[in-house]
């Protein structure tokens, strides 16, 4: 019998019932149970299916008995899920059913069909709560039927709550928090949440979704507004000449900011031209509640937020390109509050719009749901592990391994928008070569084309001639080529009307005539991945005009996709029509559907190459078509920089380990385009500050708008600023050993090599909300500096172990918040007791091989274990088992490495490897810039071998 506690875990678990309520009806079944509700008192008439994938991996379904509409298309979960679970245990009590495993048990309401998620000893681990009226809504679009669908989950208030894909708001923990999953650039929707309680929520829904408190956002009339005068009803706001703000163009109430997209341009005042503009909003507001408020900010230009006389926000985003943030506020009911907003916009089309939320009542706090815009019914699935890594294992299990990325792709690469000419990328591959600064890869952005002929893959001969021969020239200096390639076709391409006349493209665009932005302006489109004849047709058009001619990688832009940054999310949807169903059940999916095109392509034509991929957007399962993940057209400021950090590691906590971003911004403020020396030298700060941050993420890439984004081109050498990015450069590739062992983990363990700090800290709730610090594999601590002129920056250093400075082998006791220094040319980085950092001699390609010892710090205090990985880099050897382990064990009592015996098939590693060994404690500090000599200098000939350290 359950024990009796756990029928009232948790009061959202137990809702009684009348003896003569209508109990469902439910059967056994290979892997679960399915369960019928009808005319029950207590829930809506339903049919669920819970299945158990395995013994720690639940689907749960859910669909209305009437009205069923179309299934949704299978594209996430993989078609190879063949295992079965253990032996389950079904027992029924007078009001649930119990499914129990060897892992979790679920106690399954007869009344209400509520799933309560248990551990074997009985202890809620989560709670749906009731599915009702509200649950399904019908609804249509494009004559595709469907439902609107809600779920909610009743959530501990002590958990940390992450994943969700990536988002631009720099927030870590989403408990409490609302998050929209929605393509965009710069925003990727991934619909899979991870719990500090070590489990999962994959929501397995394709549609727009609003995650965690999906509570409306209300306008910014939903509180008293009162004007600069203090009448009620709105604020005050004054059109100023920006250039001289005693000039007024004109003086108006606001009640809503609400200037959104394109089709709110006509909102503003006629005849005020708002790129001269300063808009001011000025006056006092108040809430009819009290608690937490959030406002929620979209924002082009430049921006200032000022609550009660203090500066809250100080921003800026390019006009095309709008960003967002959020301010919470704690205030008692009709209590007024001071508000400035001094908004700079820039260009004719600009966007600001600010909306809020009000506090949660108490009966709500608890709750996380999802609601979706389209779908035929509930379908999730809970993932349950011993720890993070076992839940994103699970996600793994279900949506495929993340391949194992080619090994040069964790080098340095180097991009910029654009280079125009054949001769100047063979010039900066040159000038690379010449300074020795270690690179690995070149990236080709857009426009190598005709103007026109978007969308041809075709190479502009004017200005690339030789093409091939370019490339083979890279080729020749040990460099590879990333090209950009869009899923987007002109008008006036020379594809055009094969695509068109095979049905492969999107209609709407061409019968708007809506324009695009290049020379003239040309009607253009987005080719149909969800129709598998235009996928194999976009393949083969990438393979002979560009793959044949050598090109390495491809750089999948816009892939959201970017139809127009500005229109609404309604006129997106009516270009976007997939020809499975419609764009609203579908919305979020399209760039896993061109990631597996150019993926199955490749695969077939080069079956032995490994593949790799870059994205501007992403979505569940992605991982598996060897694509990595950008975080777009994000801008060059401090406050963007400080935003990457949450943003990428809650992709990585979604499943999806292989994200980057611009290393320095793509956006520029003009102010850094021609700059007088102030702005020249923080233009040199935020970009040493960023590849210092840019070294410690899966993978290096600078890129960005002028000015150009080399190293040298940044600042001359010998200046702090290059000598800094020059050595983060210098030190990604001494890390290369412990980088591609950590690829290799990522693969063959389904690890993530990029953690938020809870990751590995789970009991230490402190970490629980840190957005600015993360952990790069289980050793490093980083910390990036995203304050302009910061000599120094708090770094909290999590409970249960010493930490050593990367640098110095300085140490410190964790549970401790530090004032840890941060000089220039250096951000705070350090390693973990416990940890065996191997760090290389410099290489200036990852293919070079290398002269000298790799040195092993093995850092004091506790037991450490290390598994260097090695295969050849290039093919897919490794999935037939030919690749080497070499496990590395360190015994802190007996002072005792032992290097065990190589392990695997991959005969063509090197016969030999020097190792010297350094034994960095808190007698005898030693780190990567502060050299000692080794306590041991050893051969390794694939045996097994045993060094008693004692410190010189």
């Amino acid at each position: 019998m359950p024990k009796l506690r756990t029928l009232f875990a948790l009061f959202c678990c137990s809702i009684p019932f009348a003896v003569s309520a209508q109990k469902a009806s439910y059967k056994k079944t290979e892997q679960g149970i399915s369960l019928t509700f009808k005319n029950a008192i207590g829930t809506i008439d339903q049919h669920m299916a819970i299945d158990f994938i395995r013994d720690g991996i639940v689907h749960v379904r859910s669909i209305p008995l009437l009205h069923s509409v179309k299934a949704s298309e299978q594209l996430a979960i993989t078609d190879t899920l063949r295992s079965k679970p253990g032996e389950l245990l079904v027992e029924e009590t007078n009001d649930h059913v119990y499914v129990k495993s060897k892992a979790i048990n679920l106690a399954v309401s007869l009344y209400t069909g509520q799933i309560n998620f248990l551990n074997p000893s009985g202890d809620t681990i989560l709670c749906e709560t009731p599915r009702n009226t509200q649950t399904f809504a019908p609804s249509a679009a494009n004559g595709d039927a469907f439902y609107r669908i809600k779920q909610a989950f009743q959530v501990s208030e002590q958990e940390g709550l992450y994943g969700l894909g990536q988002h631009q708001n720099g927030i870590m923990n989403y408990q409490g928090k609302q998050v929209t999953l929605l393509q965009y650039n710069t925003d990727v929707a991934v619909p899979m949440l991870l719990s500090t309680k070590n489990y999962g929520l994959l929501w397995n829904n394709y549609s727009i979704t609003k995650a965690g408190d999906t509570r409306a956002l209300l306008p910014l009339s939903g509180l008293t507004l009162y004007a600069k005068d203090d009448q009620e009803g709105w604020l005050s706001a004054s059109y100023l000449n920006k250039a001289d703000e005693k000039e007024v163009f004109a003086i108006r109430a606001e009640s809503d900011i609400a200037y959104n997209d394109l089709t709110d341009i006509p909102k503003f005042p006629q005849g005020v031209d708002l790129s001269k503009s300063l808009v001011r909003y000025e006056g006092r507001f108040s809430s009819p509640f009290s608690g937490l408020h959030r406002l929620h900010f979209k924002y082009a230009g430049y921006i200032k937020v000022w609550i009660d006389g203090k500066l809250l926000q100080d921003r800026w985003r390019e006009s095309w390109n709008a960003g967002s943030f959020e301010l919470e506020l704690t205030t008692e009911a009709n209590k007024k509050h001071a508000i400035r907003i001094d908004w700079k916009p820039e260009g004719a089309q600009s966007y600001l719009e600010i909306n809020w939320q009000r506090p949660i009542l108490k009966s709500d706090q608890r709750i996380f749901g999802f609601d979706s815009e389209a779908g035929d019914g509930v379908d999730y699935y809970f993932i349950q592990g011993s720890n993070m890594d076992q839940v994103i294992s699970g996600y793994r299990t279900l949506t495929g391994k993340a391949p194992i990325m080619p090994k040069w792709v964790f080098g340095y690469w180097q991009s910029r928008e654009r280079y125009k000419t054949q001769a100047e990328i063979l010039d900066v591959a040159k000038e690379f070569r010449k300074r020795r600064i270690p690179i690995d890869n070149l990236v080709l952005d857009w426009s190598y084309w005709p103007e026109k002929d978007w969308g041809g893959q075709n190479f502009d001969t004017a200005r690339f001639p030789h093409a091939a021969e370019m490339i083979s020239q890279l080729h020749q200096d040990h460099f590879k080529l990333m090209i950009s390639t869009w899923p987007k076709v002109n008008e006036e391409s020379t594809v055009f009307n094969q695509f068109m006349k095979n049905g492969w493209l999107y209609r709407r665009n061409i019968a708007d005539g809506r324009k695009d932005w290049i020379g003239k302006g040309y009607t253009s489109t987005f080719y149909d991945p969800f129709n598998a004849d235009a996928r194999r047709g976009f393949w083969e058009l990438l393979n002979e005009k560009l793959y044949k001619k050598g090109v390495d990688a491809f750089w999948m832009d816009a892939s959201e996709p970017d139809i127009h940054s500005n229109i609404s999310v309604q006129e997106r949807k009516d270009v976007f029509q997939p020809s499975i169903g419609s764009s609203t059940r579908y919305y979020n999916a399209f760039p896993l559907q061109n990631a597996k095109g150019i993926y199955e392509g490749q695969r077939a034509e080069d079956p032995n190459k490994r593949i790799f991929m870059l994205t501007r957007s992403g979505f569940t399962g992605q991982q598996r078509y060897a694509a990595a993940t950008w975080s777009g057209d994000i801008s060059s400021t401090w406050n963007d920089m400080k935003d990457q950090i949450a943003a990428g590691i809650n992709f990585s906590m979604s499943g999806l380990p292989y994200w980057t971003m611009d290393v320095g911004g793509f956006l520029v403020e003009k102010r850094y385009y021609n700059p007088n020396t102030a702005n020249q030298e923080e233009w040199r700060e935020l970009n040493s500050r960023w590849y210092q941050f840019g070294a410690f993420v899966p993978i290096f890439r600078a890129h960005g708008q002028f000015p150009f984004r080399e190293p040298f081109n940044i600042a001359p050498e010998g200046h702090p600023a290059y000598n800094s990015m020059v050595y983060y450069i210098q030190l990604r590739y001494r890390l290369l050993p412990y980088l591609y062992s950590l690829a290799g983990k990522t693969y063959h363990d389904d690890y993530s090599m990029l953690r938020g700090l809870a990751m590995d800290f789970t009991n230490d709730p402190k970490t629980y909300e840190i957005n600015d610090q993360f952990m790069l594999g289980s050793s490093l601590l980083v910390n990036p500096v995203t304050k302009k002129g910061a000599s120094s920056r708090p770094v909290y250093l999590p409970s249960g172990f010493t930490w050593y400075d990367l640098y110095t082998g300085e140490s410190y006791k964790g549970g401790q918040q530090i004032e840890a220094e941060a000089p220039f040319e250096r951000i705070p980085v350090f390693v973990k007791s416990g940890s065996i950092l191997p760090i290389d001699p410099l290489r200036q390609y990852t293919d070079e091989k290398i002269k000298g010892a790799t040195t092993l710090y093995i850092f004091e205090g506790k037991n450490a274990d290390l598994t260097l990985y090695e295969d050849d880099g290039l093919s897919y050897n490794y999935e037939k088992g030919i690749f080497n382990r070499i496990q590395i064990k360190y015994d802190n009592q007996t002072k005792t490495l032992t290097l065990s015996e190589r392990k695997g098939k991959y005969e063509a590693a090197p016969k030999t490897r020097k190792f010297n060994i350094i034994l960095v404690d808190q007698q005898q500090p030693s780190g990567i810039d502060r050299q000692v000599k080794p306590d041991a200098s050893v051969t390794y000939t694939g045996k097994n071998m045993n060094i008693k350290l004692t410190n010189n």
